[in-house]
């Protein structure tokens, strides 16, 4: 069935929100910072860009809009619960699930403040997809809510309805399958039922949605305190669809918000034949003009960003729950460290660019290591490809590949060979990297490691295909790849080790850029235990503090050898033997003088 009107905005932000899978997690100070940016973008615009507002004349007050009600006056509620988007069955007691008096408007003390619990049981139409709605209703005490009763003023009351129960996407059925064609799975693996419109088959051939109704089983009322004066031409846009005005007088009733920025999907219910209750946890309270605003401007930006790309579904509940289960201290830290990480990720970026556009020798340096770094880069940019990763992970990754290749030029020479019909490039190993102990030791340290890493692969592999679903034997390929990445990508580290305890130096690595990395990678550890993140992720951040652990441990047992060459290609034994002539001639002049 089509979801009812108004749920168009929750249904495109629940769509794919339960079905995907976390592909790369970034980074949480990016997601605070495109937050602050959206937020900050959005007042400038709403500054600049607004409709202008006419000059109101102060001597004219009917041009200006009050709030109808006064702070501190006392209010009675009606709670109604019905299958009707209009209410108007005012004499039905069992539809009444919540009546309230006497609570003060826009005062913040604990009569303001009420909660009631309580277990519906749903109806044959809400168990099939039916719909449910909250009809909240205010009045002045003492005064009726009902039109038809005689003493009733519409000045006096005022009312709100709003849908209890939800309508999302049924979650698809995963359209991986076993590639060994396992009867069992093969039930599992039908064509998805929501998909509207297979490539390969006929457009004009749609598959109907299905929807199914999801319950929510808090409803947080919210009065806000506003008594701004508004100009009748000049209410500011992001108020004027929750303000409601009288027609006859122009000024305006009390705004009711019905607060579900801390209501995560994954605790809405959904609602089938087999259930029988359900519960529904009611709050009222007063809401300040400001932290209404900043939630509406947070959900306004967490929009933007999935619009843009720059955010994946579920995403924003992700953030949301690090807020709500997160240790208070540990945030703190979490939020501050975080703007560091920029800084850090940028710092190394500069210097590992810099670092091999001055590298003049690669004496010491594992060649191979940058070629398995490329590899890597982009068995995971196919990896993530395959997955409909957003644009902008997309792009970061796209980059890193070419950088990584950029590299494997300043590490090796490459040739452009025409001789033959296609143009094919070829490889060949520096002066430096070649005439010495170097490249001995690189090729005996990836003959051993590559025989682990086959093993690995092949394990992993066969493990993956025989207890595992796949879309294809190439999105079987890739995931097999990026899975021995994320597990086993320590080992593409480990010839630079063994380089360095071969040549028993560690002179000619570029400290600085590694320094930098290692700091992101303490602040990744921290987000490992804050955000939530698939295990392979996790791994691979704390494999990193291994291999910088055993860098620093080489660092200590190992000199820095006066005599060879650094990093930059500068220095060695003539620059060293130029100083000691220098050094000799001059203790020879003073003892001559």
């Amino acid at each position: 069935m089509a979801p009812p009107a108004g749920q168009t905005a929750a249904v495109a932000e629940a769509a794919g929100a339960d079905g995907a899978q976390p592909q790369q997690q970034r980074g949480f100070g990016s997601t605070i910072s495109g937050i602050v940016r959206i937020a900050v973008f959005w007042y400038f615009a709403s500054k600049f860009f607004s409709p202008k507002q006419k000059p109101v004349d102060p001597s004219a007050p009917s041009q200006l809009m009050t709030n109808l009600f006064n702070k501190g006056e006392s209010l009675d509620m009606w709670f109604y619960l019905s299958e009707h988007e209009k209410f108007n069955d005012f004499g039905n007691d069992r539809a009444l699930y919540w009546h309230e008096t006497n609570i003060p408007y826009a005062v913040w003390t604990p009569e303001s403040i009420r909660t009631k619990s309580l277990t519906y049981y749903p109806s044959e139409t809400l168990q099939n997809n039916g719909s449910l709605y909250a009809h909240v209703f205010f009045a002045r005490s003492g005064f009726p809510i009902d039109p038809t009763d005689p003493e009733y003023q519409p000045l006096n009351s005022f009312s709100r309805t709003h849908p209890v129960a939800t309508y999302f996407p049924k979650q698809k059925k995963n359209k991986k399958k076993s590639l060994l064609g396992s009867p069992k799975d093969s039930d599992e693996s039908e064509p998805e039922v929501e998909k509207v419109g297979d490539k390969k088959s006929d457009p004009k051939e749609e598959v109907p949605v299905e929807w199914i109704s999801l319950w929510k089983p808090n409803v947080t009322i919210n009065l806000v305190d506003d008594f701004t004066r508004y100009s009748q031409n000049g209410v500011p846009p992001n108020i004027a669809p929750h303000l409601l005005v009288e027609p006859t007088t122009g000024n305006y009733y009390p705004t009711i918000y019905f607060n579900e920025f801390w209501l995560l999907r994954d605790k809405f219910i959904p609602v089938n034949e087999t259930v029988s209750e359900l519960p529904l946890n009611l709050e009222i309270s007063p809401i300040s003009m400001m932290k209404w605003q900043l939630f509406q401007q947070v959900d306004q930006s967490f929009q933007m960003q999935r619009s843009y790309g720059s955010m994946l579904d579920g995403e924003s509940d992700e953030l949301k729950r690090v807020f709500l289960e997160g240790n208070p201290y540990l945030l703190g830290i979490t939020m501050f460290v975080s703007m560091l990480h920029s800084v850090f990720d940028f710092l190394a970026f500069k210097n590992d660019i810099q670092f091999w556009n001055k590298n003049k020798s690669m004496e010491g340096l594992s060649a191979k290591s940058v070629v398995l770094n490329f590899i890597c880069q982009f068995v995971i940019f196919l990896y993530l490809l395959d997955n409909d990763t957003s644009w902008m992970i997309l792009a970061s990754s796209g980059v890193g590949v070419c950088i990584e290749f950029w590299k494997i030029g300043k590490a090796m020479r490459i040739e452009v060979d025409r001789s033959g019909m296609i143009p094919r490039l070829r490889f060949h190993d520096r002066e430096s990297y070649a005439s010495n102990k170097t490249k001995e030791y690189d090729d005996i340290a990836i003959k051993f490691l590559s025989y682990v890493l086959l093993l690995l692969v092949i394990g992993l592999s066969i493990y993956s295909l025989a207890y595992e679903r796949h879309k294809s034997w190439y999105s079987w390929i890739l995931s097999s790849l990026t899975s021995c990445v994320y597990m086993f990508g320590f080992i593409m580290m480990c010839p630079q080790l063994f380089i360095n305890y071969k040549l028993k130096s560690v002179a000619h690595l570029p400290w600085r850029q590694m320094t930098y990395k290692f700091l992101n990678t303490i602040i990744d550890d921290l987000f490992a235990f804050v955000i939530k993140m698939p295990i392979l992720h996790r791994l691979s951040v704390f494999r990193d503090d291994v291999i910088f652990l055993i860098y620093l441990y080489q660092r200590w047992v190992y000199p820095v050898d006066k005599t060879r060459v650094n990093e930059f290609g500068f220095g060695g034994e003539d620059e060293t033997a130029e100083k000691k002539l220098i050094t000799e001639k001059e203790e020879e002049d003073k003892k001559t003088n």
